[in-house]
């Protein structure tokens, strides 16, 4: 939904130049031994698609698009907030007021995703990495552990909870 933490509202516009395996989808199938089948691989790939499209909404600052996928009953914990945030409504809220803010994100980019199926849900865990700028120039980077669960409903894939958890430098 928002960027994890310190952006809410825009997010993905360029990928930052890591290692090509840094960004390489894992998908742990619901069977020990066994890979991942296609159909798993498939659902990884659209719900990080998901995922990454929302971004993209986001950073055209398009409140449909951004919040098309959440599920009526939408759930979500994140940094900004003491308690967790119940139901759609209030995340378009949230989401509408952020778009207003004059801050904007130059790069974001998930890395170590993974994909964890189970039938007709997916959990998707990854890092977030970015760097934000301010109305006066000063660029901040920005970090975040995060997790989406999907679940399919009818044909459609629908963000019924997240968590964005502050991902703070190492103290030296």
């Amino acid at each position: 939904m928002r960027a994890p933490i310190a952006l809410p509202g825009a997010l993905l516009v360029a990928a930052i130049a890591l290692p090509a395996a840094a960004q390489q989808v894992a998908v742990r199938p619901t069977r020990d031994a066994a890979p991942p089948s296609s159909s798993e691989r498939t659902i990884a790939d659209e719900v990080i698609r998901l995922t990454k499209a929302q971004w993209t909404a986001e950073m055209a600052k398009d409140l449909q698009a951004a919040t098309r996928n959440l599920a009526p009953d939408y759930t979500e914990f994140n940094g900004d907030y003491a308690t967790r945030l119940e139901g759609k409504d209030l995340a378009v809220k949230i989401e509408d007021a952020s778009f207003k803010d004059s801050g904007k994100l130059l790069v974001g980019e998930m890395v170590n995703p993974l994909v964890q199926v189970y039938g007709n849900t997916a959990i998707l865990t990854y890092n977030y990495v970015g760097l934000a700028q301010d109305k006066d120039g000063k660029n901040t980077p920005t970090r975040a552990k995060s997790t989406r669960v999907y679940v399919r409903q009818g044909n459609d894939w629908m963000l019924v909870h997240a968590n964005f958890a502050p991902d703070p430098l190492p103290t030296p």
